[in-house]
């Protein structure tokens, strides 16, 4: 494993750690400024709705992780095949599980940084 493959891995790691923590200021940290999610039945979005969507959650507590089937690094691109099992547990109600798999871009920003650029979410 290469360095490349050894941060985007460290930075998947980082991503989950924070969600279950709930900080979502050190997931905005993790993306580009012109990131795009894309998840079934919506427009895609960016940054901005994303830490919207996040504040809307903060009495959810969130538990699971992501395994990465693949990845792939070319330049200061690479993307990344994952599959991901949540469970969601909403103060006072039941927990609700998703699962599924993403495929997400990354860029290599100018700090040396791999961040999400592009995200395809199917996690159902």
């Amino acid at each position: 494993m290469n360095d490349d493959e050894r941060e985007i891995r460290e930075l998947v790691e980082t991503w989950m750690d924070a969600s279950r923590r709930g900080d979502t200021a050190a997931v905005l940290e993790l993306m580009t400024d012109d990131v795009l999610f894309i998840t079934p039945g919506r427009e895609p979005f960016g940054k901005e709705q994303f830490r919207s969507i996040s504040e809307a959650m903060r009495d959810v507590e969130l538990d699971g992780g992501a395994e990465i089937r693949e990845v792939e690094v070319i330049g200061d691109r690479a993307w990344i095949r994952n599959r991901i099992d949540l469970t969601l547990m909403p103060a006072g109600g039941e927990p609700l599980r998703r699962s599924g798999y993403t495929l997400t871009i990354l860029r290599k920003c100018e700090d040396g940084r791999w961040r999400l650029f592009r995200d395809a979410n199917l996690v159902t």
